[in-house]
């Protein structure tokens, strides 16, 4: 293929230079203007997910495994991709097992208190996946909520980057393991998101109606996410990267069929990387 001038003018210049001037320019060219620095201190907010719950152990928090801070090697976290480039970099792992998002305004207080310049959040499937369709979060509440903790985050770590997650898609966990007769029992005796995963076997048009409400309530929540991430110039939304996996009944828990394994911690830490500040050092 024939160079055009300017890419030949740009090789005689490279090879007019010393070697080390050189390879520094080269190095500059290499990074995109928009690349962000490499962090120093990751601070994770959210839930059960983000703790690795149930990923290495029976019914306890495994955040070795989460997706965010984890330290596992077969997850591959955001912080240990980092941690490639920053050998220094610190984690913390504010998240709750639990948590809604009226919870989240007080883990972002303690990311500032710890003074993150890195801060993942993944919030908002306990406020879809309740004991009843009437006791979800509203999308009202959800928001002001939501909104309160990135003020927060905003005026306390001006500078840092901030990376939001979408919910999972509920829906999709009771597709794939409604057929399943081990999944239908944990979900049953552990109530476990009953709001969407009640009856499941159940053909009626009432229970088919409610999975759909309960996904639309999902679909507003992120809606949400993305929309006041979208406000804030540090903060990239994964483009429901999370909600639109294809995830499968091997990649949740083999105890109560909800949480992700480590399996899928590692799927939730590549997806939501390839989407986040550094996506073309993204390996998979």
């Amino acid at each position: 293929m024939a160079q055009s001038p300017r890419l030949r003018r740009s090789l005689l210049f490279l090879l007019a230079l010393p070697a080390t001037v050189a390879s520094l320019v080269l190095g500059l060219l290499s990074v995109p203007a928009w690349a962000a620095p490499i962090p120093s201190r990751i601070a994770s907010l959210g839930d059960s997910i983000t703790r690795g719950f149930n990923a290495c152990g029976w019914y306890v928090d495994c955040p070795s495994r989460s997706w965010s801070t984890g330290s596992t090697t077969a997850v591959n976290s955001h912080y240990l991709r980092l941690r490639a480039q920053n050998a220094s970099l610190t984690a913390y792992n504010d998240a709750a097992t639990g948590a809604k998002v009226a919870a989240l305004n007080g883990q972002a207080q303690t990311a500032v208190s710890q003074g993150a310049d890195y801060v993942t959040i993944l919030i908002g499937a306990n406020d879809v996946c309740t004991d009843s369709e009437s006791s979800m979060t509203s999308v009202a509440d959800f928001e002001t909520r939501f909104r309160t903790a990135m003020t927060t985050l905003r005026n306390g770590l001006p500078d840092a980057r901030i990376f939001v997650a979408s919910i999972p898609d509920i829906k999709r966990l009771w597709q794939v393991g409604k057929d399943n007769g081990t999944a239908r029992t944990a979900w049953s005796v552990f109530g476990i998101c009953q709001s969407m995963l009640a009856n499941p076997t159940s053909t009626a048009a009432a229970d088919e109606a409610r999975r759909d409400r309960v996904r639309q309530r999902n679909i507003a929540f992120n809606g949400v996410l993305a929309e006041v991430c979208g406000e804030y110039a540090n903060c990239r939304f994964d483009g429901n990267a999370v909600f639109n996996y294809p995830f499968t009944l091997s990649h949740v828990s083999g105890w109560d069929y909800f949480h992700p394994n480590e399996s899928g911690q590692a799927i939730l830490a590549a997806e939501t990387y390839k989407a986040g500040f550094w996506a073309t050092a993204a390996k998979g």
